[in-house]
């Protein structure tokens, strides 16, 4: 067909309003999403199967998911229909950097159903949220969005392995999971009245991509209910000098307001670092105290957390510690600046110890060749976690929150007592395996 004048212009139009819609629709912050067929409810947006996610439209199901809706019928429009699918699957959000209010409602007419939900790059929000047929459950939980690009000028220096991470990217993605993930609607709300808790760290803290590993930063959001928001900084291979050398102390601080938190571990690759020669202890103890007084100048609360413990045992079959002076330093700095103190180091011994030298590889990643897909060879990592020891060093912080009577105390949900000398048996543990995910060991610790 030949194009004439007008139907070009009419066509640049067209395209200019296209962008221009989808870029207005990426600076939205609040969102109503109805799942399934049929009927739908008065502002709410239909998400169909087809619903897949683009860059114009701003919204959809993302990642290759593969889903379909199942139609109950009746009068009620929440209840008539709902996306299931037999595999896990991901939605994502164009959304600005700040904190959400996510309220998800699950369930089905006439199935029984088993959710998971993680947020992000498998921050786990909703653990194993069941429901009986006929049964519907409505959650709500926070998620933090961050950019790399700094409120006062200049960028976060993102390490190659992060460009690929969603914790940086411009969407809000949910992981769907379990045995049978049902969704019926999702609302999406930006919130400014949350306590944000930034986590600053290396790979024992970062949020990980990829199966099997895991860190205690990405479980701990699963304990908390709205009011408080977890914001982790932490990255892989990471010390206190590059931490700040990369400007992420300086991003923490250009979003943080008063009476936030800034949890703070480092030490197995400060012990690392041969710049620190036999000055170590001197500029360990040094890098700690600007980040503390730097927080304090914006009245954000500093809480030192001291380092996990390697798995390594002495003949005797008890821990032995690999990390030098360096908690004995952080403890010194809490003690010195009158800060809270998480003895994360002790209570992570206590934890192995508790489990034995065979058992506590259950909670590290240790798992014979071909367990998972692409793993050609055996892993057998003392340093770094799976999903069980994770979660277990989860509630290791969590009990430190309430021994210390933080004020995130009263935002915990509802658990008893943690006592990491008597830890949850790693046999009976579970959570699904994220599909996004590839065995690619971390870079550094």
């Amino acid at each position: 067909m030949q194009m004439n004048k007008f139907t070009k212009l009419s066509t640049s139009v067209f395209t200019v309003l296209a962008i221009a819609a989808g870029s207005a629709f990426a600076q939205k912050t609040n969102f109503k999403f109805e799942f399934g067929s049929g009927k739908v409810r008065s502002g709410y947006t239909a998400v169909t199967p087809a619903t897949n996610y683009t860059k114009t439209l701003g919204y959809g199901f993302d990642f290759g998911s593969t889903v379909q809706t199942v139609d109950r019928g009746g009068k009620d429009p929440l209840k008539a229909s709902l996306i299931t699918s037999d595999k896990p699957f991901y939605f994502s959000i164009d959304v600005p950097e700040g904190n959400y209010k996510v309220t998800v409602t699950l369930g089905d007419a006439k199935e029984r159903t088993v959710t998971t939900v993680r947020a992000e790059s498998r921050r786990l929000m909703l653990e194993k949220v069941e429901t009986a047929p006929g049964e519907f459950i409505t959650k709500t939980f926070i998620v933090n969005i961050r950019k790399p690009e700094i409120n006062t000028g200049g960028k976060v220096s993102l390490k190659p392995r992060e460009l690929t991470k969603l914790d940086w990217d411009d969407k809000l993605t949910l992981e769907f999971n379990n045995t049978k993930p049902s969704v019926v609607a999702l609302e999406i709300a930006k919130t400014d009245d949350q306590i944000t808790v930034y986590l600053a760290g290396n790979s024992t803290v970062v949020d990980q991509d990829d199966e099997p590993w895991a860190s205690w930063g990405q479980m701990i959001t699963r304990f908390f209910k709205p009011g408080v928001s977890i914001s982790d900084h932490a990255e892989s291979g990471l010390t206190l000098g590059s931490f700040k050398g990369s400007h992420r102390l300086e991003k923490v601080l250009s979003t943080a307001k008063a009476g936030d938190y800034l949890f703070i571990e480092f030490g197995h690759n400060d012990q690392k670092d041969k710049g620190l020669n036999d000055g170590a202890w001197k500029s360990y103890t040094e890098n700690f105290k600007f980040f503390i007084s730097e927080a304090k100048k914006k009245n954000i609360i500093p809480v030192i957390v001291t380092s996990t413990s390697r798995r390594a045992f002495s003949d005797s079959g008890k821990v032995i510690n690999t990390l030098g002076d360096f908690p004995a330093a952080a403890r010194k700095v809490a003690q010195d600046e009158g800060l809270t103190l998480i003895d994360l180091n002790m209570m992570s011994a206590d934890f192995y110890n508790a489990l034995g030298v065979e058992n506590s590889k259950k909670a590290f990643v240790h798992y014979p060749a071909n367990t998972f897909p692409g793993q050609t060879k055996p892993l057998a990592d003392n340093t770094h976690f799976n999903s069980y020891g994770a979660y277990e060093l989860s509630k290791c912080i969590i009990e430190g929150i309430k021994s210390n009577h933080l004020s995130l105390e009263k935002y915990l949900i509802d658990s008893p007592r943690f006592d990491p000398s008597h830890p949850d048996n790693p046999d009976t543990f579970s959570l699904p395996i994220s599909p996004q995910s590839s065995v690619v060991k971390p870079d550094g610790n």
